[in-house]
């Protein structure tokens, strides 16, 4: 049954939003982040200390994308004050591999004995550090930091070969939340 529906959440303190647009842009300090939510059957609006989110005829789909939408802007809050940070480790039983930053995208040299190496895609605003075989990625927007995780992780992917004997690869040891078992 359609309905109205509407869902608020209150903006902590020394972070200013503005939505214009499809764009809700989030500042605190230097610190500038920015997301696209069109969302055509639900009005949003940004007030002194509030952002709120209605459906004047809405139902449970309308209803899961104004909870998704909350969710993605707490996230916004939250990297305005800290950064999110995954940890990825470099994990060899044959052939010692090597990494290396280039640009936009970090090279894995040696991977099984490949002589071309691999390229995982760096998204930007996402700073590594690499220290041996341990990798840091650290960025204020929690979707860019998982995306580039997953982008390193999915580089090493091993194919036709049974993963009990080539455990190779680069794994996420722990990111923001949880800790990887």
């Amino acid at each position: 049954m359609k309905q109205k529906m509407s869902e608020e959440i209150s903006i902590p303190e020394g972070i200013s939003c503005s939505f214009s647009g499809k764009t809700l842009s989030v500042s605190k300090g230097s610190v500038s982040l920015s997301r696209k939510i069109d969302l055509p059957s639900v009005k949003i609006e940004v007030r002194a200390d509030k952002i709120s989110l209605s459906a004047e005829k809405g139902n449970k789909k309308e209803l899961k994308l104004i909870k998704s939408n909350i969710a993605h802007i707490k996230n916004l809050f939250s990297g305005a004050d800290k950064k999110y940070v995954y940890k990825l480790e470099a994990c060899n039983v044959h052939f010692p591999m090597t990494l290396k930053l280039e640009g936009s995208a970090l090279l894995i040299n040696n991977f099984l004995g490949e002589k071309v190496s691999r390229k995982a895609k760096i998204l930007p605003g996402v700073e590594i550090e690499i220290k041996g075989p341990k990798i840091t990625l650290s960025s204020n927007n929690k979707e860019h930091a998982g995306e580039t995780a997953t982008n390193i992780e999915k580089a090493t992917k091993i194919r036709y070969r049974d993963r009990r004997i080539f455990q190779d690869g680069i794994f996420i040891v722990e990111k923001p939340g949880a800790e990887a078992k």
